[in-house]
This record gives C-alpha cells, sequence and structure tokens, in this order.
C-alpha cells in the first residue's frame, strides 16, 4: 500500500447535512483608505477544492486571512464552521490548517521535532502527536529526513513539511496561501500530488494562487478577483467555455510593435488582444486562423497554437494579465 494512503486511512467523514463550511456575503477588508475586498460573496462546501485567483494585490490574501481568523472583517458578514470569526476565532483555529506564504518552521529543530512541537499547540497527547508525526511524514515523503534539522532541507521540502505539520491537529478545513511560489516544477507536480490526496480523503482545501495552471489542477470551482471584486466564479472549464474561445493564436513579431500590425489582424478571429509583447487572437480553429494570417503576408517572428487558460478568461475580464 502506497504510504500516503496510510494517512488517508483515518479520513474524516464529511458532514452529510450539506452546510457549506465557510459562506461569505457582502465581505469588506480595509486597511484606513484602502479596500483590499470590496463586498464579496461565496461560499465552500464541504470537501471541496476552492480557490481564489489573480495577480498580487488583488485580495486573495486578504479574503484568506479573514477566513482564517488572523484577520478581523471589516464589513460584511462571514461564517466559518458555523461560527463567527469576530466571536469565535479559537474555536475555529483549532478546526483548521494554515498554509502561509512564507514557511515560518523552526530551522533549528528536526524536522520531526517540527511537528511534535506544533502538536502540543493544541492539547494532544504526546502519543497521539507522535503518530500523527510518522503518517504525515509518510504522506509528503520525509521520513528519512525525520532526523535532519530543517535548515538542511530544499525549499520543496520545506514546503511539503508546512503543509504536513498543519495537518497535526486532523483540520476539517486546510487553507494554503499560494503555496507553490518559488518552487521548482518537480516539486510543484509533487505538491500537487499530496493537495490531491488531501481531496480525496475528503480535506476541504481553499487555496489561493497566481498560477493558472495550479489553479485548473486543484480547484473545483475558483473566484477570479481582481482590485478586490471577483470578477467571475465557477468551474476551471466553464469559465474557460463562458469567456473565451477553444484555441488561442499567439504571434509575436520581434522588433515590429504588436500595435503596428493589429489593424491588419482585425476580423480574423472571434477576439483579438494586443499586449507589449505579442497579439492574440481567439478562435474555435487555431490553425485555420494561424492560415488567414500567412495568407495576408503577415510573417511573425514565433507562432504558437494553444488552448484556452485561466489567465485568457482574466484578460478577457480585466484587460490585465496574471503576472504584472
Amino acid at each position: 500500500m502506497d504510504p500516503s494512503d496510510a494517512f488517508g486511512a483515518t479520513s474524516r467523514v464529511p458532514a452529510a447535512d450539506g452546510e457549506p463550511l465557510v459562506v461569505a456575503s457582502g465581505l469588506v477588508k480595509r486597511f484606513g483608505e484602502f479596500v483590499a475586498v470590496d463586498g464579496v460573496d461565496f461560499s465552500i462546501g464541504r470537501g471541496e477544492s476552492y480557490g481564489f485567483l489573480g495577480p498580487n494585490g488583488a485580495g486573495k490574501t486578504s479574503t484568506m486571512r479573514m477566513i482564517a481568523c488572523m484577520s478581523p472583517v471589516s464589513a460584511g458578514t462571514l461564517r466559518v464552521l458555523g461560527r463567527d470569526p469576530d466571536r469565535d476565532g479559537p474555536e475555529i483555529r483549532s478546526r483548521i490548517g494554515v498554509v502561509p506564504q512564507e514557511d515560518t518552521l523552526d530551522l533549528e529543530l528536526t524536522v520531526l521535532d517540527n511537528l511534535l512541537v506544533y502538536g502540543r499547540y493544541f492539547d494532544l497527547p504526546r502519543r497521539v502527536i507522535r503518530e500523527r508525526a510518522e503518517e504525515l511524514l509518510d504522506f509528503v515523503q520525509l521520513t528519512e529526513r525525520a532526523r535532519d534539522r530543517v535548515e538542511s532541507l530544499s525549499g520543496g521540502m520545506k514546503r511539503r513539511l508546512t503543509i504536513a505539520r498543519s495537518l497535526v491537529s486532523d483540520p476539517e478545513l486546510l487553507i494554503l496561501d499560494e503555496p507553490t511560489t518559488g518552487l521548482d516544477p518537480q516539486a510543484r507536480h509533487l505538491l500537487w500530488d499530496r493537495l490531491y490526496r488531501l481531496r480525496r480523503r475528503g480535506v476541504t482545501l481553499v487555496i489561493t494562487t497566481h498560477y493558472m495552471d495550479e489553479a485548473e489542477q486543484l480547484c473545483e470551482r475558483l473566484a477570479v478577483m481582481d482590485r478586490g471584486r471577483f470578477a467571475a466564479e465557477g468551474a476551471p472549464r466553464d469559465l474557460i467555455a463562458k469567456y473565451s474561445t477553444r484555441e488561442v493564436v499567439e504571434l509575436r513579431f520581434g522588433a515590429t510593435e504588436p500595435a503596428g500590425v493589429a489593424a491588419a489582424l482585425e476580423g480574423l478571429a472571434q477576439r483579438r488582444e494586443v499586449l507589449p509583447d505579442r497579439v492574440l487572437l481567439y478562435s474555435d480553429d487555431g490553425d485555420a486562423t494561424l492560415g488567414e494570417v500567412h495568407r495576408l503576408g503577415l510573417t511573425p517572428e514565433s507562432t504558437l497554437v494553444r488552448r484556452s487558460s485561466l489567465e485568457d478568461v482574466f484578460l478577457h475580464l480585466t484587460g490585465r494579465t496574471l503576472v504584472e
């Protein structure tokens, strides 16, 4: 049996009452005169993987901090696990796990001791803490590094240990803020696999990210955020089907300014976007559209026909790219 499945054997069965774990209505977060979150509404069901997608400064982290009872609500209503964060913050925090944007591990302690010490904050018996720590190290594939100091771990290993630490209390809800930022592709995919296994055992995941591929991989539903508001909400494939075309043709013209050739491309596709370094043509048949470009006598320096992504949805809704 896969060691990671042993951890899943003790999974909590989602409640059958159908009540969402998180409900927000008109949720607002202000910092002085600045409005970071501007009246958003959403609900997150039990066992669901829900994401907040957007560029830095969109309001994702501010929203997550309110859900995690780390930042007070400025206006509107928020219920987490059926409780009011303002009144029941300690109880809520005892039932959730949080993976912050920056790792906060104790670098001087060993991998195992980081889990053992953290478990004591939840008043768990030492025997239970040790059993869970050993299961979790199997789950994140760090058993062989249990006696090593954390400072010797790679970035990906530290991120996996941070996730393991957040699971020591067996939380009902796991909040992950930009979980794979700064990781190489191999480490990202390993982390995705561990999160997929958590979804399979019924843990509710709430994720912020500005990586479109990560949102598509991990989130059953997501909110596209821009300047503190929701531009759209839904399943990734549904959003792409609603706000974009099946394919996109990317054209780069080298030293020629994209705006200089954009007029000649008018009418070739269902939609056209002119970016500083390329022109995007939105079409249900990218190869046919590219053929029309060549028939016009245009010679792009490079071309790419690809399927539409969440970044295309964001560009259509906001006029901006996800990473600026």
